[in-house]
């Protein structure tokens, strides 16, 4: 690799504060925010608004649309005639 070309790439932890959820991984994303990590280190933390603890399709908990019915009614409006 050349050197002075590539962002810095070092552990840092995401926090998904609503669904109470944190994970730590390697990133180029930075953050003036620290945590103390389960190994007793410190490493920045990046809060996110959705993960897959909290996000619909990963728990369960999204909804199913009722695709049928909208195309029966799709067809009665505008189909051949």
């Amino acid at each position: 690799m050349r050197k002075n070309i590539h962002p810095a790439y070092h552990s840092v932890v995401f926090r998904d504060a609503s669904a109470g959820f944190a994970f730590l991984t390697r990133s180029t994303m930075t953050s003036g925010k620290t945590i103390e990590w389960q190994d007793g280190r410190t490493y920045p933390v990046v809060d996110v608004d959705v993960s897959s603890a909290s996000h619909p399709f990963y728990t369960g908990r999204n909804r199913v649309l009722d695709s049928a019915g909208r195309v029966e009614r799709f067809n009665q409006r505008y189909g051949r005639r």
